[in-house]
């Protein structure tokens, strides 16, 4: 048998397995638990669904399961109520019941909009998470954050849901865009950042191997982000207080994602950039040195992921991060770095500063 590790986000009795490893497709005996009668339903897309859902459906078969799928454009731009509505429509033309756990195989789009139509259909039905990316891998995938964009902001709607399982199969990296497993690095590297600085030494020393796609270097990076994901969810399972501290780089990042129209910069991409921006502000309040800001651009650079922010104007930031999810009180709260390894959320940023690390940060 292929080396598999299995890791465990504990939430008492809604407690979920994460498997990692190669070739966990085929293997039906890790799904039998999760699907107790004998029909699920599939979401993909029109990317994934021709690599992967022959496949999956021939392994559910072999324990006497049988599949609807329902295949979703590709792609950030169509995560949204409209595509949302074309899982509930084939749910219930095909009639699906409470029972009917609903399988998300693909990203973080599909994965998210799959949990979200899971924590609404019939009040609720069970899922199960195949994520197919990097970053779906390391970070959508586990926790329970499922949701959809608005024209407004985004991952504005959704409801926190936990899947039943987590199956990250490594080999579905192989057909991954270079761009994409770089997309995913990023978020990685954010748990290097915010908890775990010997991990960031780790990748420092083998980001190479994990753009060549090293699968031992991948197996590695995706468990040591999933334990890192889980503990932060078992710790703080709604984000009322540590768990905030996953979303660094993302207030900038998500406002760059918005304001270039969705689609346009992969959220990894995003979250890069705007990881540098939270780096350069937690410099100029005194936190971190010029050293350390160098150090995670480096890192970054080296990912092949974007260092520079797009000028989208100061004001147009202003009012799109005043959108974010984590602003309270009406104050935009950011997610800095007191040094590397240790991240803060922080909601007294002043202005002029923030004014200053967007004159700094955008081209």
């Amino acid at each position: 048998m292929k080396n598999m590790q299995t890791l465990t986000v504990g939430l008492g009795e809604r407690s979920y397995p994460i498997h990692i490893g190669s070739g966990l497709l085929t293997r039906a005996e890790l799904l039998q638990k999760a699907v107790p009668r004998k029909r699920v339903a599939i979401v993909s897309n029109t990317t994934v669904a021709p690599l992967y859902m022959e496949k999956l459906q021939h392994t559910l078969q072999s324990i006497g399961v049988v599949s609807v799928t329902i295949i979703l454009p590709d792609g950030e731009e169509y995560k949204n109520s409209d595509t949302l509505n074309l899982i509930y429509d084939a749910l219930l033309t095909h009639r699906c019941e409470r029972t009917t756990p609903l399988i998300a195989l693909g990203g973080g789009v599909v994965g998210d909009m799959t949990g979200y139509a899971a924590a609404t259909y019939l009040r609720g039905v069970p899922f199960i998470q195949i994520p197919t990316t990097l970053l779906a891998q390391v970070d959508s995938s586990v926790g329970g954050k499922t949701g959809i964009n608005h024209p407004l902001g985004k991952n504005m709607i959704g409801a926190f849901y936990q899947p039943q399982l987590v199956l990250a199969d490594t080999d579905t990296l192989d057909t991954l865009p270079d761009k994409e497993l770089a997309a995913g690095l990023a978020e990685v590297i954010k748990y290097g950042l915010i908890r775990d600085l010997p991990f960031l030494e780790w990748l420092e020393q083998n980001i190479d191997k994990l753009l060549a796609r090293d699968t031992v270097a991948l197996q590695y990076a995706i468990a040591r982000s999933c334990q890192n994901k889980a503990e932060v969810v078992e710790a703080d399972e709604r984000e009322s207080g540590e768990r905030a501290l996953l979303n660094l780089g993302h207030t900038f990042g998500h406002a760059i994602e918005s304001g270039m129209g969705y689609g346009n910069w992969l959220h990894g991409e995003g979250v890069a950039a705007g990881t540098v921006m939270a780096a350069d502000l937690s410099q100029r309040l005194g936190w971190i040195g010029a050293q350390d800001v160098a150090r995670i651009r480096g890192l970054f650079e080296r990912a092949r992921l974007p260092v520079v922010a797009p000028d989208l104007g100061a004001e147009k930031y202003l009012d799109l991060m005043g959108l974010d999810k984590k602003v309270e009180g009406g104050k935009i709260r950011f997610v800095l770095l007191k040094q590397l390894g240790r991240a803060v959320v922080y909601g007294d940023a002043n202005p002029e500063l923030l004014r200053q690390t967007l004159a700094a940060c955008c081209k």
